[in-house]
């Protein structure tokens, strides 16, 4: 992902009311809405369960929208399929600017490739807004597993051939799909074991029940900290994870399997209304107090226009189209 350089506990909403209290305070807002919008509540629709990476920067972003935009932004929790439900219902809404989608990446990239009868089309039935933030991932393992970093547990995979286990938030997650990278790279296979979602995959390995997890930081930092879990490799170099390595530094520089937290509009949308979502929403994420709080939560802020969005959409779908066909990838 060609994106900038740059979350503690099980669920995430540890310290989000506070993050959303200072950001009110002192972020300066976004300049008042022009031609009328938004007129009544914008509803901020998020693919997933209340407490995840997701869910926190949407909820962020409602606040501070809110603020600016003098008009409430709601945030509407509509988990399952992978994500394809919460997605289903923007791509079938009423494109008035009253509704968007606040989604990880799998709904507007993967999924493409993973099902086989999506009830929407990604690169038809979205107009992009803005890319949003970048989550970076981490290799953690259990302390029990005899090694300290990533070429340690390749090298333990290829004595011991399929098995190690690893846990996801998923079939075809950035996490998933960042461990088949690892696969091709380095000619070796670990059992994957799905979890609904990263807080799950955390308490197995803590459990003992996975060798291993990638997760994003702000899931694995609190374990790390504890001694819990052990970093071998991350995304991004980052100071939430002092000394750890990133994929390329530990000698995997193909693996490129990042999620991102993006803002899109159901097609059809009036284009003055999807460049001011953008503008407004951009603005929002450059203001110091804002930026404070997604370092916080190891977020990284990607300024793309829309149709910056747009062309890295296109890209990423075919890049890990490619991955989920050569690893035939199938989503349940």
């Amino acid at each position: 992902m060609s994106s900038p350089p740059a979350r503690g506990g099980v669920a995430r909403s540890d310290g989000v009311v506070g993050v959303i209290a200072a950001c009110l305070l002192a972020a300066p807002v976004p300049a008042p809405a022009q031609d009328g919008w938004p007129s009544r509540p914008v509803r901020l629709v998020v693919p997933s369960s209340p407490g995840g990476g997701t869910d926190t920067y949407a909820r962020l972003l409602a606040q501070g929208l809110g603020q600016g935009l003098k008009q409430q932004f709601l945030v509407d929790n509509r988990p399952g399929g992978g994500g394809n439900i919460g997605a289903e219902i923007v791509a079938k809404a009423a494109p008035d600017g009253y509704t968007f989608l606040v989604s990880s990446s799998p709904a507007l990239v993967m999924n493409s490739s993973l099902f086989r009868n999506l009830p929407y089309s990604a690169e038809r039935d979205f107009a992009p807004v803005a890319r949003g933030v970048v989550s970076p991932l981490v290799f953690t393992s259990h302390p029990s597993v005899p090694v300290k970093t990533l070429r340690d547990l390749v090298a333990l995979a290829k004595r011991e051939p399929s098995s190690l286990t690893f846990g996801t938030p998923g079939v075809g997650s950035s996490s998933n799909l960042a461990v088949k990278m690892i696969e091709e790279a380095a000619g070796v296979r670990f059992l994957h074991v799905p979890y609904k979602g990263a807080a799950q995959a955390a308490l197995g390995v803590l459990r003992g029940e996975i060798a291993f997890m990638v997760t994003d930081i702000s899931t694995a930092k609190p374990f790390v900290q504890s001694r819990k879990v052990v970093p071998l490799a991350a995304s991004h170099r980052t100071s939430h994870l002092p000394g750890t390595p990133t994929y390329a530094e530990a000698g995997y520089p193909s693996v490129d399997a990042v999620p991102s937290y993006s803002v899109v509009a159901p097609a059809g949308t009036p284009q003055t209304i999807v460049q001011r979502m953008s503008v407004d929403l951009v603005g929002l994420m450059k203001t110091p107090a804002f930026r404070e709080r997604l370092d916080a939560q190891a977020l990284i802020p990607v300024f793309d226009t829309p149709d910056e969005f747009a062309a890295v959409l296109k890209k990423e779908r075919a890049r890990y189209a490619d991955v989920i066909r050569r690893n035939n990838i199938v989503a349940e």
